[in-house]
């Protein structure tokens, strides 16, 4: 994509605005060579919704509970629609370290064998699996279409 120095294009009646980054399905698209997806603004979703529960039930709770509320509401948060995008290694080394950080925090401990330990313990996979397992799933699917796939595709 080349680089405007304009803010604004005039296409007859409309006027497009010229910008870094839109907003697609939850999907953030980064102005880039390449298609390329921000991963800034799940973070920051994630985050938000890690800090409220561990807030709230903080010392509370177990550390079961705490990981099961995780797992099941922030999780999603931050894998939402991203099996979509071709991430970049260090973008996906960005999310499991996003993970090892709550756990750090959680467990109080700046140790990665132990948060490993936990993570283990406790079933988390972190969002390279996951993502890894969603890929296989969606080229399984592509690569063998089911009955109901091929009357919807074919008729």
């Amino acid at each position: 994509m080349r680089r405007n120095s304009e803010k604004t294009k005039t296409t007859g009646i409309t006027t497009i605005s010229w910008v870094d980054e839109i907003r697609s399905l939850g999907v953030f698209v980064t102005r880039s060579r390449k298609f390329k997806c921000s991963i800034d603004n799940a973070k920051r979703s994630y985050h938000r919704a890690a800090n409220g529960i561990f807030g709230k039930v903080g010392r509370l709770a177990s550390e079961e509970v705490v990981v099961q509320l995780l797992l099941h509401k922030c999780m999603p948060i931050l894998l939402y629609a991203l099996e979509v995008c071709a991430l970049e290694k260090r973008s996906v080394q960005s999310l499991d370290f996003t993970i090892n950080c709550f756990f750090m925090k959680l467990f109080k401990t700046s140790s990665i064998a132990t948060v490993r330990d936990c993570q283990s313990f406790f079933g988390v996979d972190l969002p390279s699996i996951v993502l890894a397992k969603e890929k296989d799933l969606i080229n399984l699917l592509i690569d063998r279409p089911t009955v109901c796939c091929t009357t919807v595709m074919f008729s």
